[in-house]
């Protein structure tokens, strides 16, 4: 099929090349006619010349018709494209002259047939120029409604049908077990709808994926199709609106008619809430476009007309600006949401990531889900990816911990900053913040373990403090809440009892804390104001339909509000001084081992805790060495500036040195 498809493309490329040529041929015939000089004598004038001895030339053609010879030639004192021309009578004479002074003079002679006694030379002669220009003319006229024809295709539908060159499968999808049953009864009912019609039990016409972004929306309709082994048309919600209005609903209109010709098929709506957002919410007047395309679309998939055998999948990330006509019942009668998955579903989600990778003995998926609470299947796909690429980087055979711990931090943080230069005081400070954070997270006993601790710059943080929870809940309590806020707090009050001052460090931890403070308040009900929520969670804001939220307290009560927040604050805070001031040893001996490994981690922690030193190093594994001992090493095979360094740095000169001499 490709291959005549790609000859009929040929073909339709050469037509313009031949009908060029054609026309250079005639260009260059025509220039040598004009370029000709023509001198026309008469039947005296050509004996006296042909006796003489002038003649170098001639060619003769008869004219049976006419009853003559044209004869072309030239003379001895002719210039270059000069010539004669002479009719003759056609007689048996007249020629026998020509040949004996031809042998004679020795001058080259020759006759050429009669073109009109030849059926076809007749033909080319009067047919061809006329066919050439008809080509020529067809080929513009053609050009032209080409042209014409994508001006009109303004509503057609820009469906496009799936290949099985890159199918899909269930195998394919991890972490979404639930989800995968909710839309296999779909599969089932393409495969045997008989099997539903028995019972009278009506397939759901649509289902409407929801979720955050990456959890794997587009994945999981894909993955339909390939199981269902029927067509399946994929378009975004963006393809539908036009500048002119009534295009997107002709889209739509095309789109079922084609599903129509195909049932059963599938159709997927990626985005639907680019073209399914609620009418009549625009300020100064409605998207006339936009809201006829919901208009249709909602017509097509439950008005008079039948649309048997097609089911419609659509997926979006903000299910809440969608239009309710939507989401009625005999539209889209089953929503599915498509949330992050949990430690079980991550595991599986790196398992598929991982086949085309090539992992290290110390590389385990179950204990990198563990430290990946709220990644998506997307972030987790990143996360793997970014860990192969640092190991190529690296020279590297496989992938080790070290790499994925770097393309942890960069999925979290963004690459680290090892070109800034911090003073001892700057270090020294950030490390005392983060050692803070880490001796709260310790001591409190609803704590989130702690994961990771840092100093090395990254993004606009100049260190961070990985904390996981010990255990992923389905609802927090107030305990829980409160004790994350004073582990936010941590790090500032090391800072205000170390130092005795107090920097813009902590800025993220406050927006954060005020945050879930206020979440107590206004929205969980569980501060002294009673069981009352004052406000919303806070979301992107749908303009027509979010503008005019009224609060739903007074003045009165929002003075409470700050009150009852600044009380709650204040508690942690003073807890937060407590615990500090108590593990104060604690605090010195993360900090100081901070400065001195820039980056430790949960089990260089705990045995820190539990030893008060770091392990012994060993000497083939750098990652764990001090920063001491990388410097004295570096000292050693002469690195450059090496004292300048951070541990990151050196690691990867004293890498490069080892692969070179490899």
């Amino acid at each position: 099929m490709n291959n005549s498809l790609n000859k009929k493309t040929i073909k339709k490329g050469m037509l313009p090349y031949l009908f060029l040529v054609l026309i250079m041929l005639a260009v260059v015939y025509l220039v040598n006619t004009l370029n000709t000089t023509v001198n026309v004598l008469d039947y005296n004038e050509f004996m006296n010349d042909l006796s003489t001895g002038k003649v170098t030339k001639l060619v003769v053609t008869p004219r049976d018709r006419a009853g003559t010879y044209e004869v072309r030639g030239t003379l001895k004192d002719y210039s270059k494209g000069e010539e004669f021309f002479v009719r003759l009578p056609l007689s048996n004479e007249v020629m026998r002259q020509i040949v004996n002074y031809s042998e004679s003079q020795n001058f080259k002679f020759t006759t050429v047939a009669d073109p009109e006694s030849s059926s076809l030379l007749l033909i080319i002669a009067n047919v061809l120029p006329l066919v050439v220009l008809v080509g020529v003319a067809f080929f513009f006229l053609n050009k032209q409604m080409a042209g014409n024809r994508s001006s009109m295709d303004f509503g057609k539908s820009k469906a496009r049908l799936s290949s099985d060159k890159n199918k899909v499968t269930f195998k394919d999808v991890a972490g979404l077990k639930e989800e995968k049953e909710e839309v296999s009864e779909l599969i089932d009912f393409l495969k045997n709808p008989k099997k539903f019609q028995k019972l009278g039990a009506r397939i759901p016409k649509g289902v409407l994926l929801m979720g955050p972004p990456g959890t794997g929306k587009t994945l999981l309709a894909r993955a339909v199709a390939g199981e269902a082994n029927v067509p399946f048309y994929y378009i975004s919600g963006s393809d539908f609106v036009e500048l002119f209005v009534g295009i997107g609903a002709s889209r739509v209109r095309d789109m079922f008619q084609q599903a129509k010709r195909n049932a059963p098929c599938l159709i997927f709506i990626d985005e639907i809430d680019a073209v399914g957002r609620q009418r009549g919410t625009g300020l100064g007047g409605g998207h006339d476009e936009r809201e006829q395309t919901l208009n249709q679309l909602l017509t097509e998939m439950d008005g008079f007309g039948e649309n048997t055998g097609i089911i419609i999948i659509a997926a979006t990330n903000r299910p809440d600006v969608l239009d309710p006509a939507l989401l009625r019942p005999g539209r889209f009668d089953r929503q599915v949401t498509v949330s992050l998955p949990d430690i079980a579903g991550r595991e599986e989600i790196l398992k598929v990531h991982a086949k085309n990778k090539t992992l290290g003995d110390g590389v385990t998926l179950n204990h990198l889900a563990k430290r990946t609470p709220g990644f998506s299947g997307a972030d987790l796909e990143n996360l793997l990816n970014e860990a192969a690429l640092l190991a190529v980087r690296r020279n590297k055979n496989e992938i080790t911990m070290s790499e994925v711990d770097e393309a942890t931090d960069r999925v979290l943080m963004g690459p680290a900053k090892v070109s800034r230069r911090y003073s001892e005081k700057d270090r020294k400070l950030v490390a005392y913040h983060e050692a803070g954070h880490a001796v709260i997270g310790l001591k409190l006993r609803n704590a989130s373990d702690v994961q990771k601790v840092t100093i090395i710059p990254r993004g606009s943080a100049g260190g961070y403090n990985m904390m996981v929870p010990s255990e992923e809940k389905l609802c927090s309590t107030k305990t829980d809440l409160l004790e994350e806020v004073t582990g936010l707090l941590g790090g500032r009050v090391a800072e205000e009892i170390v130092f005795k001052e107090i920097t813009t460090g902590a800025e993220n931890d406050f927006s954060k804390a005020t945050k879930i403070v206020r979440a107590i308040v206004c929205e969980y009900g569980m501060s002294d104001l009673g069981p009352m929520q004052l406000e919303q969670q806070e979301g992107a804001a749908f303009l027509g339909r979010d503008y005019n939220k009224t609060r739903n307290f007074s003045e009165n009560v929002a003075q409470e509000i700050d009150t009852e927040m600044r009380k709650i604050i204040n508690n942690c805070y003073e807890e937060a001084k407590k615990i500090i001031k108590d593990n104060r040893k604690l605090l010195n001996l993360i900090a100081e081992t901070l400065l001195e490994y820039e980056t430790l981690t949960k089990e260089q922690i705990d045995y820190l805790v539990e030893n008060g030193h770091m392990p012994e190093e060993k000497s083939d594994n750098l990652e764990s060495m001090s920063l001491t001992s990388l410097r004295e090493m570096a000292k050693e095979k002469d690195i450059k500036n090496y004292a300048k360094l951070n541990k990151t740095q050196l690691i990867e000169e004293l890498e490069k040195l080892d692969n070179q001499s490899n």
